[in-house]
């Protein structure tokens, strides 16, 4: 608990994030302390208004990372309340428990039973129903389709749940195994949501897709805008370099209420022995100083995820967690809940 005070006090000096009442009374954010996610479910039910749940705010690979023996990921191990699970997000309408996944990642096997009791099927539904009214995917990247593959015959093996993607995501999943086996074996089919068009979800939520520019090896690369009720929220886990984009990201954060951005590595140092121009994110210190000029509550309104094992922000008592806090920003954590 005193974690979550904590982290309700850093969100809470950020007016544009003091919209209305969040899950405690004052906050638009709400957090749950890491130890505690594999129980969401209870504490974060609110009938009242849809919602999100960060599921997971790490790298593709997670914190802890595979082979990794750096102090961030040794403590990770030791200490469960610092592990993070790979980024991924669940929007919730509670007024008729629908919900929908934004990335199947390679820990959505923990990340569902987080997720037990927020919407969903019923516990004794027969067979086996679809975890999730669909699946909204970024791009083709590790952390963002591995997770589709428990989904099929060798797992779950699902009644067909929609795979919500942009045409070149709907190809490349139809077209290669073993991703289209879950086509082939009717627990999964295509949903085309081309950049720039809306889904809507009901009548007062929907989801718009936005092109981004990334590696684009197999897919194109969008982010996801959900609006709901009364607030919007970007999801934007991966993009290159600001620059590279074709809106400025000052115009795109006036346009909503809270911006999940891309926080991959705090900065240019992280990676001895790599090239950092093969993984071109914008580093937290680039989006802080772009970001900088901005009003107070503009800048509340950013909130880093899709942290790197690496990235020292990811420790909240590290200087570079308290130089985001200085800046008038944030950064997700894992189980933190964001009412629309």
């Amino acid at each position: 608990m005193i974690t979550l005070l904590r982290r309700l006090h850093h969100i809470a000096t950020a007016p544009a994030l003091l919209l209305g009442v969040g899950l405690w009374s004052g906050s638009l954010i709400g957090c749950a302390a890491h130890g505690d996610l594999d129980a969401l479910g209870p504490g974060l039910v609110d009938p009242s208004s849809p919602y999100v749940v960060a599921l997971g705010t790490a790298q593709d690979g997670g914190l802890p990372q595979i082979g990794c023996a750096r102090a961030c990921c040794v403590a990770a191990r030791e200490d469960p309340s610092r592990a993070r699970l790979v980024t991924s997000l669940l929007l919730v309408d509670p007024r008729d428990g629908r919900r929908w996944l934004f990335d199947a990642t390679p820990d959505i096997a923990r990340q569902v039973e987080r997720a037990r009791g927020l919407g969903g099927p019923p516990e004794d539904a027969p067979g086996r129903p679809a975890l999730f009214d669909g699946i909204f995917i970024t791009h083709a990247h590790l952390g963002h389709v591995v997770g589709l593959l428990q989904l099929g015959r060798e797992a779950y093996g699902s009644a067909p749940v929609p795979l919500i993607g942009t045409e070149r995501m709907a190809s490349f999943l139809g077209s290669n195994g073993p991703w289209s086996l879950l086509f082939d074996g009717g627990y999964a089919r295509p949903q085309v949501l081309q950049p720039g068009e809306t889904l809507d979800l009901a009548e007062d939520l929907s989801v718009t897709a936005i092109q981004v520019p990334h590696r684009d090896e197999f897919t194109d690369t969008v982010a996801f805008l959900i609006r709901g009720p009364e607030r919007s929220v970007l999801y934007l886990p991966d993009i290159d370099k600001w620059e590279k984009w074709d809106r400025a990201l000052e115009d795109v954060i006036a346009s909503v209420d809270v911006a999940l951005v891309d926080g991959t590595f705090y900065g240019p140092a992280e990676l001895p022995g790599r090239d950092m121009s093969q993984v071109p994110h914008p580093f937290i210190v680039e989006t802080l100083a772009r970001i900088a000029p901005l009003p107070k509550a503009e800048r509340g309104k950013v909130v880093f995820t899709h942290l790197n094992h690496s990235n020292p922000a990811t420790d909240p008592t590290s200087d570079a967690a308290a130089a985001v806090r200085a800046a008038g920003s944030s950064i997700l954590d894992d189980g933190d809940r964001i009412r629309l």
